[in-house]
């Protein structure tokens, strides 16, 4: 698989595609940061790994203008570790945080389960509940002859609700799913999923489909 590394301190850089060729992913990278979205987009890398800290534009703004044409997954690599900085992120619709300095090793385990989770996804059929159509390839969802597009995140939670129909999934369960542990992930980011969820949803008429179940969880 193809990650696409954004990150201008060269020696840090150069030390992470070393790494990560050992570990069998194809690693690209641009020095040019004034076109570093089309070179990422163009490189069709199966993840981009993200920093925050860049000349020209900064990992957020890079991070937006990217959602706004593919659902790559995306994993924000940074020196920045505010809880507003993770919050942000996770707003603008990147699949994970981790803060410098990381262990090469857990960074290398969020990748491999974050393509493995957008695979499983990726693959799946259409899903269909009480007239919604979850499209799973174009993470897109419909309903009463309206549609909304999804980040990878909504489509996740939305896929996890719908095979589990009529059970409780706690928030635990969720955010094991999503990031694996919740040791890394804030409690409110996962709120914002599935809030941003919910309110998409209403868009298209399907209102109160996620019910929550104060101190167990949610269900659909």
């Amino acid at each position: 698989m193809t990650l696409f590394i954004v990150e201008d301190d060269f020696e840090l850089r150069k030390e992470l595609i070393t790494f990560l060729e050992k570990c069998g992913y194809d690693c690209k990278t641009s020095n040019d940061f004034t076109n570093i979205v089309k070179d990422a987009l163009e490189a069709e890398p199966d993840l981009i790994l993200l920093d925050i800290n860049l000349p020209y534009f900064d990992g957020y703004h890079i991070c937006r203008e990217i959602r706004k044409v593919s659902d790559v997954p995306i994993i924000i690599v940074t020196s920045r570790n505010t809880d507003m900085d993770e919050l942000m992120s996770m707003n603008l619709g990147a699949d994970d945080f981790v803060t410098k300095p990381y262990n090469t090793q857990i960074l290398l385990a969020r990748i491999n389960a974050i393509l493995k989770r957008a695979e499983k996804v990726g693959d799946a059929s259409d899903l269909k509940y009480n007239g919604l159509t979850v499209y799973t390839t174009k993470s897109k969802v419909s309903f009463a002859d309206k549609s909304v597009d999804l980040t990878k995140n909504e489509l996740r939670i939305l896929w996890i609700f719908i095979k589990n129909q009529g059970n409780i999934v706690s928030r635990n369960d969720l955010m094991d799913e999503l990031w694996q542990s919740d040791e890394f992930v804030d409690d409110n980011t996962l709120t914002v999923n599935v809030n941003r969820l919910r309110k998409k949803l209403e868009q298209i008429g399907a209102v109160n489909f996620i019910q929550t179940r104060r101190g167990q969880g949610y269900i659909l």
